[in-house]
């Protein structure tokens, strides 16, 4: 004899209210319960969970709105129409046949450097390696129109940082956010990326293979339960948890309204480190970062200004680096290049340089100059850019 709807529906109640994770999804899933109202009950209750089983009248004097408490009201009274009560058992379901692991406040999984931050997500759902949360975290994120050098910059850096036992942790967008990631897994380290939607989607869709090798050797993050789409609204939220999961956060790109000087000011006002990245005066993703060097941000040129910021033992932990991983110039060998690619290289500099003024500099005529610095942009020492070619090494 099979089970009938209403046997079935009463199993699925049973399920939610077994489950640990529920009440605190629950939480996440109350209409017209944001931040401000949390931090009120906060105030006059020991913790959250504390609502659920109070009376409507003491819910209504501790100022919450009736589309909350009737929320509340359906969890205790185990009523699976509400729509509250319908979205929490979606979640579990959800997550369950995702694959998508859940941590709550009070688990002792949520990393601690998280719990301490304003306005910290109650529930985090993770894809991948759970147990990297708990690492000692630094942030890279920038601008999606970065440069071939800032996103040269990013990979570099990325590949250094995690050879020194910091884990690279951005947010999948495109630009600097990416190859920080690339950078990290392709020298073989594990990296940490935030997504402001939920895990069942990779969002940008660009990123795909990326998001899901984050999967394969990292861990992907988010607030967001399984079916929320990408909103605007969810990317500052995002990176609240970027910033709050690291010891400091690193600007490799930004332009002056750049999202990650948000992303920076969260940081700040967590207590975080903030560094930067120079670049040229004249280039308008440079700006960003300058603004912030202006304002305090430690100015980086190696992996080492970050080490030595955040605390000497990092400098001395395994994982010695290769030269030329650091990001800053080193020393480069010019062997392969002939005398004339190599007078263009050294009249050029880290500022844009017109071809006028490169054949004045060098004495080449138009065809060799061209010639050259075709042949050292496809060697990756040369990158165009807006005014003419710059050095990218």
């Amino acid at each position: 004899m099979t089970d009938s709807p209403l046997l079935a529906s009463e199993q699925t109640c049973s399920d939610v209210f077994n489950d640990s994770n529920a009440p605190w999804i629950l939480l996440t899933r109350l209409p017209k319960f944001g931040t401000r109202r949390r931090q009120s009950v906060l105030a006059q209750t020991a913790q959250l969970t504390d609502l659920l089983t109070m009376n409507p009248a003491t819910l209504k004097a501790m100022g919450l709105l009736q589309e909350t408490i009737s929320g509340i009201h359906a969890w205790q009274d185990r009523d699976n129409s509400h729509p509250v009560f319908r979205a929490v058992a979606k979640t579990l379901s959800d997550c369950e046949r995702l694959g998508i692991g859940i941590i709550t406040w009070p688990d002792r999984r949520y990393p601690e450097a998280l719990r301490h931050v304003h306005d910290a997500p109650l529930v985090l759902y993770t894809r991948g390696d759970q147990s990297l949360i708990q690492l000692d975290q630094i942030g890279m994120v920038g601008s999606r129109n970065a440069t071939r050098a800032g996103l040269d910059h990013a990979r570099r850096f990325a590949a250094e940082l995690s050879s020194r036992d910091l884990l690279v942790t951005s947010g999948l967008a495109l630009g600097i956010d990416g190859a920080a990631h690339a950078g990290a897994l392709d020298s073989g380290y594990p990296t940490v990326a935030v997504i402001g939607c939920g895990l069942d989607r990779i969002y940008p869709a660009q990123h795909q293979r990326l998001g899901e090798r984050v999967i394969e050797h990292g861990l992907l993050v988010s607030e967001y339960p399984p079916g929320t789409p990408a909103r605007a609204s969810h990317f500052p939220q995002r990176n609240r948890i970027i910033s709050g999961l690291s010891r400091g956060v690193l600007v490799v790109e930004a332009g002056l309204k750049s999202g990650s000087l948000i992303t920076a000011r969260m940081a700040l006002e967590q207590g975080r480190e903030v560094f930067a990245i120079p670049g040229s005066v004249h280039s308008p993703v440079a700006r960003g970062c300058h603004h912030l060097i202006k304002q305090g941000a430690r100015l980086v040129e190696t992996v080492d200004d970050i080490l030595e910021e955040l605390g000497t033992w990092w400098s001395m932990s395994s994982g010695q680096t290769e030269p030329g991983a650091s990001g800053a110039q080193n020393a480069l060998d010019l062997s392969s290049l002939d005398s004339r690619e190599i007078a263009v290289f050294e009249a050029l500099g880290y500022d844009p340089q017109s071809t006028d003024a490169l054949g004045s500099a060098t004495g080449l005529p138009a065809d060799q100059l061209m010639q050259a610095l075709l042949l050292l942009e496809l060697q990756g020492l040369v990158n165009a850019a807006p005014g003419g070619y710059q050095r990218s090494a």
